[in-house]
């Protein structure tokens, strides 16, 4: 279930992610978002590095692009 908790942002353009929210996404500090803007909204989305076996297939995806196998 979504938690609802409200914030600020700093003259400086920072925003506090509420406790409650960090702890149940376990975001830790330095976790990496792309920040999307749109009317109103604003949507932060944590960026996750690929794991080994993604980062394999891209690899492997990307050497039979280059050797034209696609």
């Amino acid at each position: 279930m979504a938690t609802l908790a409200t914030t600020k942002m700093s003259s400086k353009g920072q925003v506090v992610i509420p406790e409650d929210v960090r702890k149940r996404l376990n975001l830790k500090a330095g976790t990496q978002f792309v920040v999307v803007g749109d009317s109103d909204v604003v949507i932060l989305k944590v960026i996750s590095p690929p794991s080994m076996d993604e980062f394999d297939g891209l690899v492997a995806d990307a050497i039979a692009e280059v050797r034209g196998g696609k």
